[in-house]
């Protein structure tokens, strides 16, 4: 298949300034520990994600706001950079750009506190003013680090525009039932999946068809139709209600690398989903795709700029896309 995107992908979220601390391990409650270094990177997951799949072949508009200073200077230009359309990113004189405070240890995994700034200025009304995004649009890639009020607002103006509207449901909230039946393909990890069923338990990968078809059942019943769980390491799987037959559960098998940092991992992956889908992918298919793109985003540190190319995530596969 073709690299070139098929169709326009509209990011609407969060851009932030990552203040990341590297230690060798995480710190306990109410502990100190020594950081082996600092960085001040471009981050948020909506900025991330339009990154990840304006590198991956998409053409990217990002709907967003930030504050008027060098971090949103920063956040700015390194979108720009990567090739997202950043005119509908509004520079707010009240609020300071979003921060993220994060703490990667020595197998790179992390902890992560955000304070929105810019990001909680975000409004419906700033969707609204970005209308012209919108028309013609194939996907939209929403995530809920803005106001439920402004992703309910975006998913209705793309379920109006017959964009397919991907929602990635992290950081966890509760979701109107509305907003799920705005909702074409929901995104999450296996604890934001336990959540949103009121599940103890979600089935790890070696679980059967079975069990991970009753986990479809129930998304089914909640009106989501195509859901996408992730599971780390151990890949993902694709749950798909609107096949037939084994078609509705499909694994994706990880990816395996050397982490170094997993932040933004997941913004890789849902980046890749939405580039792969614009170019007309299928799900599963597109799944498979940002598997290895996010594989191969924990290796470098930092988010944006650990991003892969199409080229990047073709060598890793060993054929072509």
């Amino acid at each position: 298949m073709s690299t070139e995107a098929h169709g326009r992908i509209v990011v609407v979220g969060s851009l932030n300034a990552d203040l990341t601390i590297y230690c060798d391990r995480l710190p306990l409650p109410g502990e100190t520990v020594h950081g082996t270094g600092f960085a001040v990177n471009p981050g948020g997951k909506s900025a991330n994600q339009a990154v990840a799949a304006s590198l991956l072949g998409g053409a990217v508009s990002l709907v967003g706001a930030v504050g008027d200073d060098s971090n949103g200077e920063m956040l700015l230009a390194s979108t720009a950079g990567a090739g997202v359309d950043i005119s509908h990113v509004r520079t707010s004189e009240s609020a300071a750009t979003g921060v993220a405070v994060i703490a990667v240890d020595a197998r790179g995994e992390n902890n992560i506190i955000i304070s929105a700034g810019a990001n909680g200025t975000l409004a419906p009304a700033d969707v609204a003013a970005s209308a012209d995004a919108f028309d013609g649009a194939s996907v939209v890639c929403l995530c809920l680090e803005v106001s439920l009020d402004t992703v309910a607002a975006a998913a209705r103006l793309g379920h109006d525009a017959g964009a397919t509207v991907l929602l990635n449901l992290s950081p966890y909230g509760e979701i109107p039932q509305s907003l799920a039946d705005l909702t074409d393909i929901l995104l999450v990890n296996a604890h934001e999946a336990s959540l949103f069923l009121g599940s103890d338990e979600i089935p790890g990968a070696d679980a059967d068809d079975a069990a991970w078809n009753q986990v479809r059942e129930r998304f089914a019943g909640r009106g989501l139709q195509r859901v996408l769980v992730t599971l780390g390491s151990s890949g993902s799987v694709v749950l798909d209600s609107l096949v037939s037959g084994t078609g509705r559960v499909t694994r994706i098998a990880p990816v395996k690398v050397h982490a170094v940092d997993t932040t933004g991992a997941g913004d890789a992956f849902t980046g890749a989903v939405a580039a792969r889908l614009a170019a007309g992918q299928a799900l599963a298919e597109a799944a498979a795709f940002a598997s290895v793109a996010a594989a191969l985003a924990v290796t470098r540190r930092g988010t944006q700029a650990a991003y892969a190319g199409v080229l990047d995530v073709e060598r890793m596969r060993g054929t072509g896309i």
